[in-house]
């Protein structure tokens, strides 16, 4: 597990918590709760207490808990451990201090982030996405990146977070609603059609935090006139703008005052390829990975596709009227006729760090798939498991604290 100890008793990590105390609590959401922790040794670690059915059974836990205790790269948050005490199952991490992407360039009253800051920590969370599409041994797909599941640390350097957790977690006690509201903008159109998440699933997640970092702009913004809310829709016309006539205007962040305009070009093209209506025409992570770290204004991973389209079309690729269609159908059955007006529910949370309690009714549904018949996404000669729907909680558990 990285470390001379990979489990724990209950007693010591409730001890390391101060008794899961609230005032080391960083944070909570459908995954479970997360708490900051001192190890007797000084370690600082965050402790995350899984909600887990009772269907989950030790010899899975361990061996799931393995898979993800073998992964070790500079940009992924490494686990230091696990303890299994009766139904209790909790996992614990290294500390990440500085918070997520989401609170630094959405949170209420923080200074601009930079430039160059933005554009490393695209780079990094890149390259750790990329080590565990193409470098972990079984593969690991995500199934739910977004700009709060990438941790900074004080040198701003990207960690991404919540890996793995997707068949650690147990679908039991997280309510569709809750889970849809964080990662709603972030969806890959096929799930709308299929309800499975893959890896070009998460590249498209990726794209839109590619997106989020160019124009400051939330993925989801329900303040925006009808029509612009989702981010990537609205950008659409201004990824083909900048990518045909190198032109910028309208999509760059206006709060930036200074920025490389190769190095923005590479970025826009990126996250241009990483959003491509049809899964199969986007790019890999270790391209988009090339791409962003390359010499030059255009890395060529478009090759002539316009943003959000793809070349030769097919039967099998997805039709962007369809996906419009879809994805207007699925958001009904998300939001309901509830009006969303505020920031508060205009993407991921804007409280410090996404620290406000996720809200789960006892009312709500117990499953995806059950809000997507409703929508008429899914027919009921269709199966998906959970596992393969994971569309996760509007999870404000972190791994970090101040």
């Amino acid at each position: 597990m990285g470390s001379s100890r990979s489990w724990f008793t209950y007693e010591e990590l409730e001890a390391a918590t101060a008794g899961f105390s609230r005032a080391n609590l960083l944070g909570e959401g459908g995954f479970g709760c997360v708490y900051k922790g001192f190890l007797p040794g000084g370690q600082v670690v965050a402790v995350k207490q899984l909600k887990v059915g009772s269907g989950q059974g030790e010899r899975e836990f361990r061996a799931e808990v393995e898979i993800i205790s073998r992964v070790h790269h500079r940009h992924l948050v490494s686990l230091v451990g696990y303890c299994i005490a009766d139904a209790q199952r909790l996992l614990v991490y290294d500390f990440v201090p500085n918070g997520t992407l989401e609170h630094h360039l959405h949170g209420k009253g923080r200074p601009v982030m930079d430039w160059p800051t933005r554009l490393k920590i695209a780079s990094g969370s890149a390259r750790g996405l990329a080590y565990l599409h193409e470098d972990c041994h079984p593969r690991i797909i995500h199934r739910d990146i977004k700009s709060s599941n990438i941790l900074l640390d004080n040198n701003f350097d990207a960690q991404v977070s919540d890996f793995g957790l997707a068949k650690l977690a147990s679908d039991t006690y997280t309510h569709v609603t809750t889970r849809v509201m964080g990662t709603f903008g972030y969806l890959a159109p096929e799930y709308a059609s299929t309800g499975k998440l893959t890896e070009k699933s998460d590249v498209y997640s990726f794209g839109v935090v590619l997106l989020e970092l160019i124009t400051g702009r939330r993925p989801v913004d329900t303040t925006q006139r009808v029509g612009d809310e989702s981010l990537v829709e609205w950008a659409r016309p201004y990824l083909t703008q900048a990518i045909e006539n190198g032109d910028l205007d309208g999509i760059v962040d206006e709060r930036l005052a200074n920025y490389n305009e190769n190095e923005m070009l590479r970025m826009v093209e990126a996250a241009a390829a990483c959003v491509r209506h049809s899964a199969s025409k986007r790019p890999r992570m270790a391209q988009v990975v090339r791409a962003l770290e390359s010499d030059g204004a255009i890395s060529g991973l478009n090759q002539g596709v316009k943003p959000g389209h793809s070349s030769n079309f097919t039967s099998a690729d997805y039709d962007s009227n369809q996906y419009a269609s879809d994805m207007k159908r699925f958001r009904k059955a998300v939001f309901g006729s509830q009006e969303h007006g505020s920031s508060e529910h205009s993407g991921p949370p804007t409280s410090e760090y996404g620290m406000n309690p996720s809200v789960s009714s006892s009312e709500g549904m117990s499953s995806m798939e059950m809000e997507r018949r409703r929508a008429g996404l899914l027919r009921s000669s269709d199966t998906t498991s959970s596992s393969e729907i994971n569309a996760n909680t509007n999870t404000s558990d972190r791994l970090n604290g101040r």
